[in-house]
């Protein structure tokens, strides 16, 4: 069984027992949160989609840890001009233990 659900302005396929990184949540870790904002649900050859959610559907998931990403590195220059501008970037992140997939 999967599900795409929608957290953080993305889109996630899921399954049980799978962990997955997504944009920061409100949540302590070691907490348990329901994303209920579940664009599809497959179970083998059949599938639920939603207009645009499933009404009734949740994910069920563990917080493992919230952390931050690698760093990414931004290089601007203008040839000739005597620019450069160097900048970097990390991203925060929350991990997720998927533990459950319901459909009502």
């Amino acid at each position: 069984m999967y599900a795409v659900i929608k957290t953080g302005g993305k889109q996630y396929r899921v399954e049980p027992g799978a962990k997955l990184r997504v944009e920061t949540l409100v949540a302590e870790a070691g907490s348990q949160i329901a994303l209920d904002q579940v664009l599809m649900i497959g179970d083998g050859e059949s599938v639920s989609v939603g207009t645009p959610l499933l009404a009734g559907a949740s994910v069920k998931a563990t917080v493992v840890s919230h952390g931050r990403g690698d760093k990414i590195r931004i290089f601007k220059m203008r040839r000739r001009k005597h620019y450069q501008k160097r900048m970097g970037h990390r991203q925060n992140f929350t991990e997720l233990l998927i533990d459950s997939i319901s459909a009502k």
